[in-house]
């Protein structure tokens, strides 16, 4: 095989170039549903000159080119749609420079989350977004990967200072740097950030970094239904609170989780809460929260310190899609991902489980409370595809026609690619433009966003 044989003369190691068929099939498909495709070879580089000269080698012969991370994304971003080199980024997991008095950190793609923080504990730092899997740090800033500690920390956009990026014809850029803000010029990180790999390949990221919390509490606050507690929470990010995380789970889905993890929390409508800071400050803040949860209807409100027990109890929030997933055996997932207006949020949980109970389709249906972002989790098949694809479709035209957005974190790739164009309308051709200007040939992993 010519490409073969040509790939191995730039990596210079036959291990990291692979046609073997069960490579291929393992990076063929994603954690969802999404049509599995092989990519015609496997590529493990471990230097930006690496990439360089793959992206360079694809250009010339106009072959397709895709990037994988860690193997988590939810929308099929690093399904190889027209085939062509996969470029597996997971052995480049170097931490190349730790600043801490800075506040930055500079790694490789394939570094991460776990792995950078268990490094950053040692000088009182941490990372602090949190996806829920072990996601790669290339890979959670190719989706402008968010999660449960946005409401505090923000997304990934937030967190990025800088890239050094190789583009189709393997040019070499660096955008940002070290500085934790800039006016200088068009903000091409930004742009780069939320990009999902069609515009270029990350070889470095400079990330912004966050000193670890002299106290932690997370507890619950359970409620009669869901409009009280979408009220509570509310009325609780008014009062100033500073939330880690605040999580809205309805009742059905705390059923599964109990029934998955064989954990007896009450199955009613619940808020998942976790505060940090100073011992002063939390405790000042639990006792407001817990005050305007009450006020608001809250039937219990519980508090844990002990780190195993918070540990407990954002497991088991963690795990609602595993809870779905295995009272359907054998079958996939689709996981929705509007976001909608704070306000927004309860009513649009409980349009949620309208639809699903219409179709007869068993969903977990939690939400990012804080900043409006909220998932329906089901399981599907060949059987019935179609009426889960409605269901998604209802999900995001209801977000769009409330000013929302049709994907808050997990990207476009191939599940959402319909919906940009209502969402966005003129501004696509924008965004098109720009891809052909960086990617003429359009090698960088086509078929996705567009």
């Amino acid at each position: 095989m010519k490409l073969y044989k040509e790939l191995v003369t730039i990596i210079k190691d036959e291990n990291r170039v692979s046609i073997n068929e069960t490579i291929l099939e393992q990076h063929s498909k994603g954690l969802a549903y999404h049509t599995p495709v092989k990519p015609d070879i496997v590529v493990f580089p471990t230097t930006t000159e690496e990439i360089r000269s793959i992206l360079a080698l694809a250009n010339l012969h106009q072959i397709p080119v895709t990037p994988y991370g860690a193997g988590s994304s939810l929308e099929g971003h690093f399904i190889p749609v027209n085939k062509g080199i996969m470029i597996n980024l997971t052995r480049m997991n170097k931490i190349i420079d730790i600043r801490p008095d800075d506040f930055i950190v500079k790694v490789q793609p394939g570094v991460t989350r776990n792995q950078l923080n268990q490094e950053l504990k040692k000088y009182g730092l941490f990372f602090p977004v949190d996806p829920g899997a072990d996601a790669s740090i290339g890979g959670m800033a190719s989706t402008n990967a968010s999660g449960t500690n946005s409401v505090k920390y923000g997304t990934m956009k937030d967190q990025v200072l800088g890239l050094e990026v190789v583009l189709a014809n393997g040019k070499i850029i660096k955008t940002g740097g070290m500085a934790i803000k800039s006016s200088a010029g068009y903000n091409l990180t930004s742009l780069f950030v939320g990009s999902e790999g069609t515009l270029g390949v990350f070889s470095e990221v400079t990330l912004r970094l966050k000193g670890i919390q002299e106290a932690t509490v997370a507890g619950r606050a359970l409620f009669s239904s869901i409009e009280e507690a979408g009220k509570a929470a509310e009325t609780m990010l008014k009062s100033g609170i500073s939330f880690g995380k605040i999580e809205l789970v309805d009742d059905r889905t705390i059923k599964a989780v109990n029934a998955y993890k064989e954990t007896n929390y009450q199955e009613v409508p619940t808020l998942f809460i976790e505060i940090s800071g100073s011992d002063q400050s939390v405790q000042h803040d639990i006792a407001v929260t817990q005050e305007v949860a009450m006020s608001e209807g809250c039937t219990l409100f519980e508090f844990e310190n002990d780190s195993l027990a918070r540990a407990k109890l954002w497991e088991a929030r963690h795990h609602v899609a595993f809870a779905i997933l295995a009272a359907n055996p054998g079958k996939g997932m689709l996981s929705t991902d509007v976001c909608v207006p704070i306000s927004e949020l309860p009513n649009a949980i409980i349009e949620t489980r309208k639809i699903t109970d219409k179709f007869q389709v068993d969903a977990a249906i939690f939400g990012h409370i804080g900043d409006g972002n909220y998932h329906a989790v089901m399981s599907i098949d060949e059987d019935n595809v179609g009426k889960i694809e409605k269901i998604n479709e209802h999900i995001v035209q209801y977000a769009l026609k409330k000013g929302g957005t049709c994907t808050g974190e997990h990207g476009v790739g191939i599940g959402k690619r319909k919906f940009l164009s209502q969402e966005h309308g003129d501004a696509v051709k924008v965004m098109k433009t720009i891809k052909a200007s960086l990617d003429p040939m359009g090698i960088l992993n086509p078929g996705k966003v567009f």
